[in-house]
This record gives structure tokens, C-alpha cells and sequence, in this order.
């Protein structure tokens, strides 16, 4: 009911500031972004708004909150954001910042920006981003925060909850404890419930979880994100090759991680950045769409160049120009359907050497089943429309032919593309639909000229 009445009372003043922002009422805007509207909110909005209303919302924005806003938009806005601030500002906005978010916001940042905002710190906060700053991105390293309690094995319950109340607040998402050696080596973790429940006389070994799920710094972010999904976590140490404690991740960052894996795998079927802005500027956003178009125009000219092998076959017999396209599109429809399947079963862990083989020779029978059904049903159209049966034959033949190579090519593809550090969702479609272009022309035009030639 309060998370209802909250999310009521978000929208209400979503609504409100965008009434003002029409009528052109700064006072009003300012009011609402500054005291209605938490961080999440504000991001959503600068992120949904034309860059003309965005700079004016960032402007009106009070300086402390801007650092906790900064953190819920996309690289793209948070780099332009960025980029109109000084040093010193980029210091105040960013000097409350958690240690995972900040380390993401200074990768943006020129170099000598990121070293005067490293010298700002305290050397203990520089240390925790720089462990960050010193591992990929998109491995745990780089995901995690360096904010976790630690505590030592032979301590009492009682000793532990004087410590947790001398800290006037904990940790987001602190479910347990982490308990280590005195060289930090991970020893096992305490869970929170089981503080509360626990004999304050008892000491830390006795009742700690030496059952735990580790993760290892170097492990990508979406083997995270699949780990968090199988077991149920809210929050895993992160340890190095020695056991050794260096950090944690959290539900919400593993969130982050499953949203971005789920925008690229969509933006990419189109080529796109999954960091792209709605709102871009005209020039920036052609400029992208550009690159893939002309990708797009080289593998068309390939198809086109195998259609003009046969041009001689397609004067004499003009039916084949009419129908050529429904071999192409129906190959394409297919093999689309089977590398989005195989790419989503490779995101969460599903494809492995044992289970390939099954998978293709499913999917091998799939789309031969499909092929006679589909290109019977062509053939009879194609037989009545041209009253030719000859040209039935051909298509029905050339279909089944382009089904099935679409369907290997499916499941192959994002596989052999992965194994060469190629993104399949971004290059997969743009290979498999010239793939299914070039052979359904060459199988349909190919199988017309064998046939009329006699």
C-alpha cells in the first residue's frame, strides 16, 4: 500500500513539473525537481526530455543533488553533463557517490580530471577507487563496491552489535556479515537474522555460514547477473585467486546489469548502442545510424550481385522477379527466430558442447517440417497465380533449401562469432540476413535456370 501511495505521489509531481516546464514556470520547475521528485525520478526525466528542457532541468537542479541524479542516467548524458563542469564541480558532485558508481562516472572523465579527483580523497577512499578503477568494467571487479563489513571469527555476538551501533548507518543491501582472517582471506559470512537470534555469548565461528557463494573478481558481470538469478542473492563477496576479501556486489547492481544485457541484445539486433539517447541530437544520432546502414548497403550489393547472375533467367521467365523476395524473407523470418533463441540461451549459460548437437539437429527438423509445409502452400499459390507448375516446384524446392541453411546458420553463427570475441547480437543479424539473401536468390534462381533451360 505505501510503495502504491509512493509511486501515486511520484507520478503526481511527474506530472506537475511537466505542466510547468510547458507553461515555462522556472520557480515551479525548480520547486518540484529540488523537493518532489527523488533521484531516480529526476534521471528518468532528464532522460525522457529533448535536450532543451534537460539542460534546463540540470540547471535548476541544486548542486548536491546532481552527483546522486548522475548515477541513473546513461554514459551518453552523463558525459555531456560532465563535460560542462569544471574540476571542482565535478569533485562536489561526485564526493558522495558510492565507490562502484563513482569509478563508472571517472572512466568518462579526461584523465587529468580523474587524478585531481583521485588527489581530492582521503587516501583510504582513493585506494577503494582505484581497486575499482583497476579491473574491466564489465567484470566483477569493476562491478563491485568496497563498502563491506568485516569482522573477525573469534569475537563474540555481543562484540559485533557494539561495533554495528558505532556506525551510524550500514552499508545498502547489508544482509550478512563477511568474516575473514587477519590477512582478510574470506572465512565465511554472518547473516544478519542470525545475529538477531543468536546467544550474545556465542562467538563468531560458532554460528557463521561457511557455506557461501563467492565470486571471483575477474568473472564477467552477466556470469554475475546469472549466478544472483539461479541462487537467490542480494548481496556475494568478491574475492581474488588467494580467497582474499576485496569487495562486494549488490542486488541493485546486478539489476543494472541484467537491463543492460537485455537493451543491448535489442539494440543491437538494429545496430544501435544500447547507451543510445532517445533525445540525441539530429547530427550525433545520424552519424550512428550511419555506420550500420552502410553495412546494411554492402551486404544488399552482394545479394544484388547474385540476382544479376541470373538476369537472363529472370527477362525470360518475369514470375521469378515477383516471387523471389518470398523465398529471401521466409529464410530471414527463420533464421531470426533461431539466433534469438540461441543468443538468449548463450546470455544465461544455457549452450555448452554437450548440448549443441541436440540443439541443431531440433532445430534441423524444425524448419524441414516447417520447409514442406510452408513451400507447399507457396507452390500451389505460385501454380494457380502463374498457372505454371514448373515455377511450384522451383520455389517449394529453393524454400526448404533456404530453411534450413537459415536454421543452421541461426544456431551456428552466434557461436562461432563469440569464439572469435565478436558480439553476436550486433553482428549476428546483419551476417544471417545476408546469409539467407544470397542463398535463397542463388537456390530459387539457380533451380529456375536448371529448370527452364531444358
Amino acid at each position: 500500500m505505501l510503495s502504491n501511495l509512493s509511486n501515486n505521489n511520484s507520478t503526481s509531481e511527474l506530472d506537475k513539473l511537466n505542466e510547468a516546464l510547458e507553461a515555462g514556470s522556472l520557480k515551479q520547475v525548480a520547486r518540484v525537481v529540488n523537493k518532489g521528485l527523488s533521484a531516480n525520478d529526476i534521471g528518468h526525466l532528464i532522460e525522457s526530455s529533448p535536450p532543451k528542457e534537460r539542460a534546463l532541468i540540470w540547471h535548476l537542479l541544486e548542486q548536491e543533488l546532481r552527483g546522486d541524479v548522475l548515477q541513473y542516467l546513461s554514459e551518453d548524458i552523463q558525459a555531456h553533463f560532465l563535460s560542462k563542469l569544471n574540476t571542482q564541480e565535478v569533485i562536489s558532485v561526485t564526493e558522495d557517490l558510492d565507490t562502484d558508481d563513482l569509478a563508472d562516472i571517472l572512466q568518462l572523465l579526461p584523465e587529468t580530471v580523474t587524478l585531481e579527483v583521485l588527489n581530492s580523497m582521503d587516501s583510504q577512499d582513493r585506494h577503494r577507487v582505484e581497486e575499482v578503477l583497476s579491473y574491466p568494467e564489465d567484470t566483477a571487479g569493476g562491478l563491485m563496491n568496497t563498502d563491506s563489513i568485516s569482522i573477525r571469527p573469534d569475537i563474540t555476538i555481543d562484540v559485533v552489535l557494539r561495533y554495528l551501533r558505532r556506525h551510524r548507518t550500514l552499508p545498502e543491501m547489508t544482509d550478512k556479515l563477511l568474516v575473514v582472517s587477519r590477512d582478510d582471506v574470506l572465512m565465511g559470512a554472518l547473516p544478519v537474522n542470525t545475529i538477531l537470534v543468536s546467544n550474545h555469548s556465542a562467538t563468531v565461528q560458532e554460528v557463521m555460514d561457511t557455506e557461501i557463494t563467492t565470486i571471483d573478481v575477474n568473472m564477467e558481470d552477466t556470469e554475475v547477473a546469472n549466478l544472483f538469478e539461479r541462487q537467490d542473492l542480494v548481496s556475494a563477496p568478491v574475492v581474488n585467486r588467494n580467497n582474499v576479501l576485496i569487495g562486494r556486489i549488490t542486488i541493485d547492481d546486478v539489476v543494472d546489469v541484467i537491463r543492460d544485457d537485455a537493451d543491448h541484445s535489442l539494440m543491437s539486433m538494429a545496430g544501435l548502442d544500447e547507451e543510445v539517447d532517445t533525445f540525441a541530437p539530429v547530427k550525433k544520432t545520424a552519424q550512428r545510424r550511419a555506420i550500420w546502414l552502410g553495412i546494411n548497403l554492402a551486404t544488399a550489393f552482394i545479394a544484388s550481385t547474385v540476382i544479376g547472375l541470373f538476369k537472363e533467367t529472370i527477362e525470360q521467365v518475369v514470375a521469378l522477379a515477383v516471387l523471389m523476395p518470398i523465398v529471401a524473407s521466409m529464410g530471414g523470418v527463420a533464421g531470426s527466430q533461431t539466433l534469438t533463441l540461441v543468443i538468449r540461451a548463450m546470455a544465461v549459460g544455457q549452450i555448452s558442447r554437450n548440448n549443441l548437437s541436440w540443439l541443431m539437429n531440433r532445430e534441423f527438423f524444425v524448419s524441414l517440417l516447417n520447409g514442406i509445409l510452408w513451400s507447399f502452400v507457396v507452390a500451389c499459390a505460385s501454380i494457380i497465380w502463374f498457372e505454371d507448375i514448373t515455377i511450384g516446384v522451383v520455389i517449394a524446392a529453393a524454400m526448404i533449401i533456404n530453411l534450413v541453411v537459415a536454421a543452421l546458420a541461426g544456431t551456428t553463427l552466434p557461436i562461432f562469432l563469440k569464439s572469435r570475441n565478436i558480439d553476436p547480437a550486433l553482428a549476428g543479424s546483419v551476417i544471417l540476413t545476408t546469409i539467407t539473401d544470397v542463398v535463397g536468390f542463388l537456390s530459387f534462381l539457380g533451380l529456375a535456370t536448371l529448370a527452364y533451360a531444358n
